[in-house]
């Protein structure tokens, strides 16, 4: 497969090195582009594999997969100024923009993908949201592959994507705040910063890989599992109750929607 990623930005750029920094056997060639020739110049510099092409529309011409990276104000006029094949797929990264704006903006191609990335993406560690319309199960096998080099990859119905960017795209957020505090506690108790933020990150690691590597685990058996009668844990976790932290965690969620 052939790919082009419009816009090298945060997440453009997250991308196109995430792809560049591994050899992927299901990709060929990836070709970037952007409006500023100096994001362009320097990613070629640090990743000579990458293709540089100033104008977008000389960047897409063979590519089987154009993957629009840029903010969603932009995406309109710039699919009403390309032109695509209708064997070419269109990916937006962009969130908020939906099928149905697509394809009323694209011309030539109504084959289409929406693609949540979380920030983590920068260290291939993101959780990729994908959403399809008009592909084929070929095809989304083939995305599932190259994004789960770039993380962890699933697909669902566009109807559920904006649950799912508010647990993960945002929620990641909400994690962050979370470290920041326990990190905050730990400091107070004679802890180092950095010794906080190495315990935390750890920990919440090894808590996410737990339902990762079993799919029946859930969160009140393992909780059960750390709780001892009598133990520390248990107040800790009466105190979380106690001062609305599960409740606070929905309605963020919520919110976010």
């Amino acid at each position: 497969m052939k790919i082009t990623i419009i816009g090298t930005g945060n997440m453009g750029g997250a991308i196109a090195k995430g792809l560049a920094s591994q050899p992927i056997s299901e990709i060929s060639k990836i070709c970037i582009t952007n409006r500023s020739i100096d994001k362009l110049e320097k990613l070629h510099a640090e990743f000579p594999n990458l293709i540089i092409e100033e104008k977008s529309e000389e960047a897409i011409k063979d590519a089987d997969l154009i993957i629009l990276a840029v903010k969603p104000w932009i995406v309109e006029p710039i699919l009403q100024e390309l032109k695509f094949s209708p064997n070419q797929i269109l990916a937006s990264v962009a969130a908020g923009i939906t099928f149905k704006q697509m394809e009323e903006w694209c011309k030539g191609t109504q084959r289409f993908y929406r693609i949540i990335p979380n920030t983590a993406i920068t260290y291939q560690a993101s959780m990729n949201i994908i959403a399809s319309y008009n592909t084929n199960p070929k095809e989304d096998d083939l995305i599932l592959s190259i994004f789960n080099h770039l993380g962890s990859s699933i697909i669902i119905p566009e109807s559920k994507m904006a649950a799912a960017t508010s647990i993960s795209s945002c929620g990641i957020a909400y994690l962050f705040k979370y470290i920041q505090a326990s990190m905050q506690a730990g400091i107070e108790l004679g802890l180092t910063s950095q010794e906080a933020i190495q315990l935390t990150a750890q920990t919440a690691i090894g808590a996410g890989s737990i339902f990762i590597q079993d799919k029946n685990a859930h969160p009140s058996v393992e909780m059960d599992r750390v709780s001892t009668p009598g133990g520390l844990t248990i107040k800790g976790l009466n105190e979380l109750d106690k001062k609305g932290f599960p409740s606070a965690i929905i309605e963020a969620i919520k919110k976010s929607i």
